[in-house]
């Protein structure tokens, strides 16, 4: 049995996508998450909307990629399976409450440029910054612990059935408990999410997905038995 060249493409077009989106959108947030005084500045709003657009598009493929694959790993394991695909759910879900807390501050800063009455500057800027918080700690829970968790789900699946070449499968198995552990350490305050160490230790899960897509666009899956065992090839 051989998953269809289809469902491979596709799924490795859409973890391109996800690295892509979550790279641009973080890019284009800048302004608001490390302006303090973007609610009471000009602002660059046009920015941080395509920055939301973009993210919007991280959770439309981080679904994707769960769904896409469903049909191939249900066969391996379909509890496994249906966790993954409940995992990459929750992941998207937290990145749309991120979103939602970053357009909160444009309109934040939008209805103090207007005047709004009772709005004072040092108020502003405080409900800005709780707002960036939270998106602070939704990017720490779905793009750190939740894709940990489904890194590991995904690799193990794909390491026990061979679907790609296992050193694909251990790039995940090493990065997802990574980027967990990371989570921790930035959880109990030992560095800041966006720093060095922080991002050192999300190389391997970045290098697990880039190669996966890759691989999945380029060659597809491995012809694998229904349970999971490769197929004896002819002499």
């Amino acid at each position: 049995m051989r998953p269809t060249r289809g469902t491979a493409t596709a799924a490795g077009v859409l973890f391109l996508v996800t690295e892509v989106t979550a790279i641009g959108g973080l890019l284009l947030y800048g302004p608001v998450l490390k302006g303090a005084d973007y609610v009471t500045g000009s602002g660059a709003d046009g920015r941080v909307f395509l920055g939301a657009l973009f993210e919007l598009l991280l959770a439309a493929a981080v679904v994707g990629t769960g769904v896409t694959l469903y049909p191939v790993l249900r066969r391996q394991h379909e509890g496994a399976a249906l966790g993954y695909v409940c995992a990459r759910l929750l992941e998207a879900a937290v990145i749309v409450v991120g979103i939602v807390s970053v357009l909160s501050v444009v309109t934040l800063r939008q209805d103090f440029a207007a005047g709004a009455a009772g709005s004072d500057a040092a108020s502003v800027r405080t409900a800005g910054r709780a707002l960036v918080a939270v998106h602070d700690w939704a990017f720490l829970v779905g793009p750190n612990f939740v894709l940990g968790a489904n890194t590991v789900v995904l690799a193990w699946l794909l390491y026990r059935s061979r679907l790609v070449p296992r050193f694909v499968a251990v790039l995940g198995l090493v990065g997802g408990p990574l980027i967990c552990a990371s989570a921790t350490a930035v959880l109990f305050g030992r560095y800041e999410q966006v720093s060095a160490a922080g991002s050192l230790a999300a190389l391997p899960v970045f290098a697990w997905e880039v190669t996966l897509a890759v691989r999945l666009v380029a060659k597809g899956f491995e012809p694998v038995a229904p349970a999971g065992r490769p197929v004896p090839v002819a002499a």
